[in-house]
């Protein structure tokens, strides 16, 4: 069959091909394309996953699954024949197949497992008897590691030999006869030394080593502070387990940017695509923390039954109940956002919550100040408009003391407001418990309540004995 590939998009070449069936034809197209190109044609015929993955040579079939989404990936294992399974999950790199696995039904691990080869499946059960979310469920052994009286030439002897199947060579592990992490060494250092050069000579002493039962966010932090492709994992005794890629740590940043996002909004984390997940279990993650905040909600009308003779006697009130709460709500908000986020990525420490707070005591005066004083002049305007019978009276002769209430009320309000959103995530934090959980619904319910009471003590203070 032939075709023009300079006017043929790659989906109009997939189609004609397919419509072939020419299995030779097919394969060779497959395996001429670039991975992300092959990812592509998944995502846009779904119906031909298990077809694209079973046409591919093995090792390229690998590299496609590793970077799809966890549905397709499950789509593929049910669909694929036995054996190809068995070949496909072999070929994985050990870290890509247990991020895999372990997303998997205790009963599907086991069947899965069994498809193994002998040493793949050990590998396998060692990584997946690590912690959930440890360095250690990450990690490949698949490195290359010499000794410290090796030289250059024997250096590049044992990468020929042994880096096929290791996952980047960029960085070369020394390590003494104990197996303990020597040090590292990159692979431009040996390039450049003389042949006969001792790898001793060329060591700085500097390595810098993750542990196997570190968190995987901790992890990722540690890559972006130190620029590495490649780290080692040692265990408590300094022995070298394993590496972890770079490649790993961009997929856990991006899961972990995803669980962050979904706990701001109020809601458990998903732990896979919207789409994907069951309906009742899709109720189940998000009715926890409505009814959390619901029942946060209700404090707003005991607070307000509180303050019930208070509004019977000034009515005039009940008009900034809305605007009070929802200022507050929005500053505590915008305040636990940006803390969360700079926690995340680092920018903020535990130690640094005395500068953050001094912070965020300075930005609630200043954004108290600027809305309370929009408010104070909202009042004013109207009254003047007032006294020119455009609009009806609605604040009387002391609409001064009301405007002035509105406007401490405001700054009060949000002061407090950047105050709780900036310090709950560090609380949770030095609690031992994610910061994210602290969402922007939960600290807005909490100003909100809260919010009322600043609002009508305030009031009380400024119009009592004249309205109250």
């Amino acid at each position: 069959m032939s075709y023009d590939v300079e006017t043929l998009s790659l989906d109009d070449q997939f189609e004609q091909i397919i419509a072939a069936g020419d299995k030779l034809e097919i394969r060779d197209f497959l395996n001429d394309q670039n991975i992300s190109d092959v990812a592509h044609l998944i995502n846009e015929y779904p119906d031909y996953t298990a077809q694209i993955v079973a046409n591919m040579a093995i090792h390229r079939a690998a590299s496609v699954f590793k970077i799809l989404d966890l549905s397709q990936q499950k789509q593929i294992v049910q669909e694929l024949p036995p054996f190809i399974t068995a070949e496909l999950l072999n070929e994985l790199p050990a870290d890509d197949r247990t991020d895999f696995l372990e997303e998997l039904p205790n009963e599907v691990i086991r069947d899965l497992i069994k498809l193994l080869d002998p040493k793949e499946r050990k590998i396998t059960l060692a990584l997946l008897g690590y912690p959930e979310d440890s360095v250690g469920r990450l990690m490949t052994p698949d490195y290359v590691y010499v000794y410290a009286n090796n030289t250059v030439e024997e250096v590049f002897a044992i990468i020929r030999k042994v880096a096929k199947n290791s996952e980047t060579i960029d960085v070369i592990y020394i390590i003494n006869e104990k197996g303990e992490l020597v040090d590292d060494i990159r692979i431009r250092d040996i390039i450049l030394a003389a042949p006969e050069k001792r790898v001793d000579e060329l060591l700085d002493g500097r390595v810098i080593a993750l542990k196997v039962n570190d968190d995987q966010e901790h992890a990722n932090q540690v890559f972006q502070m130190n620029n590495r492709v490649a780290l080692p994992v040692i265990d408590d005794n300094n022995i070298l387990l394993g590496i972890v890629t770079i490649d790993d740590m961009l997929w856990v940043a991006n899961e972990e940017y995803s669980e962050d996002m979904q706990k701001i909004g109020g809601t458990e984390a998903l732990d896979e695509p919207y789409l994907d997940v069951p309906f009742f279990k899709l109720m189940r993650k998000r009715a926890g923390w409505l009814v959390i905040l619901f029942l946060g909600e209700m404090l707003t009308a005991t607070a307000m039954a509180y303050f019930n003779d208070e509004i019977a006697k000034a009515t005039v009130l009940t008009f900034f109940i809305p605007l009070i709460m929802s200022s507050g709500g929005n500053s505590g908000s915008q305040a636990s956002t940006l803390i969360i986020q700079a926690m995340a990525v680092g920018d903020v420490k535990l130690y640094d919550w005395w500068r953050v707070m001094r912070r965020e005591i300075l930005s609630g005066f200043t954004l108290g100040g600027i809305l309370g004083t929009i408010g104070f002049t909202r009042i004013v305007l109207w009254h003047y408009l007032m006294q020119h019978g455009v609009i009806q009276d609605l604040y009387g002769i002391h609409w001064l003391l009301i405007a002035s209430t509105v406007g401490v009320s405001i700054i009060g309000v949000i002061l407090w407001g950047t105050i709780a959103g900036s310090m709950l995530p560090i609380i949770l934090k030095r609690a031992g418990a994610d910061p994210a959980a602290s969402s922007a619904p939960f600290v807005a319910t909490l100003v909100d309540v809260t919010g009322l009471v600043i609002y009508f003590s305030v009031a009380y203070l400024f119009l009592r004995g004249i309205l109250l």
